[in-house]
């Protein structure tokens, strides 16, 4: 039995962000994706997290603190192509959303199944992305877990980042890439 859903599933992949191009979703399509993104499992309805959205010109202005973290927290001082490099980070897809992890003490749901939340509302954004057409990259890259980018995006002491979803147009095509062998990952209790 064919499924369009299945079908989507069993060929989707990630594209790498500068492989990206216009058009990215219209403001009425990222609501979609974003209210598509918050429909996980949420023990308790902790809405363990949030979303913050870098779109046109807001891209470049965050660059702005990419390159000055970068700058601050580099052992040596970076070259002026790894600044441009930062600088230009968020310009390479046409949309960048940070998906932000953050934890709520409760006895009930633990931290574990509220970060396996996030984890789960950061891949319904990529495949809903990907059922428009999108193309999409979740990353963390080093700016995941820099003191200054936290500091630029206002993160609270119990957030983190959980990663960049980069969402466009794909360039072109790619080729899958190999897949795990379920003969190594699968195993089955014998009872």
């Amino acid at each position: 039995m064919t499924n369009v859903t299945l079908a989507l599933l069993k060929e989707r992949r990630s594209v790498k962000p500068d492989m990206l191009v216009e058009p990215g979703p219209t403001p009425d399509e990222l609501d979609i994706l974003l209210t598509i993104a918050a429909r996980v499992p949420d023990h308790k309805k902790l809405e363990p997290w949030r979303f913050i959205v870098f779109e046109g010109e807001a891209r470049a202005k965050f660059g702005d603190v990419l390159a000055a973290a970068c700058l601050a927290e580099e052992r040596d001082p970076p070259s002026e192509i790894r600044i441009a490099t930062e600088r230009n980070r968020f310009l390479r897809a046409p949309l960048v959303v940070a998906v932000i992890s953050h934890v709520t003490e409760s006895r009930a749901a633990p931290e574990w199944e509220q970060i396996m939340s996030v984890g789960a509302a950061t891949m319904n954004l990529c495949i809903a992305a990907n059922a428009m057409g999108f193309a999409t990259s979740w990353l963390t890259e080093w700016a995941a877990y820099s003191p200054k980018v936290r500091e630029g995006l206002g993160l609270a002491a119990n957030e983190r980042v959980a990663g960049f979803v980069y969402i466009g147009t794909p360039r072109e095509r790619l080729p899958d890439r190999p897949r795990p062998d379920l003969a190594r990952i699968v195993t089955r209790w014998p009872g």
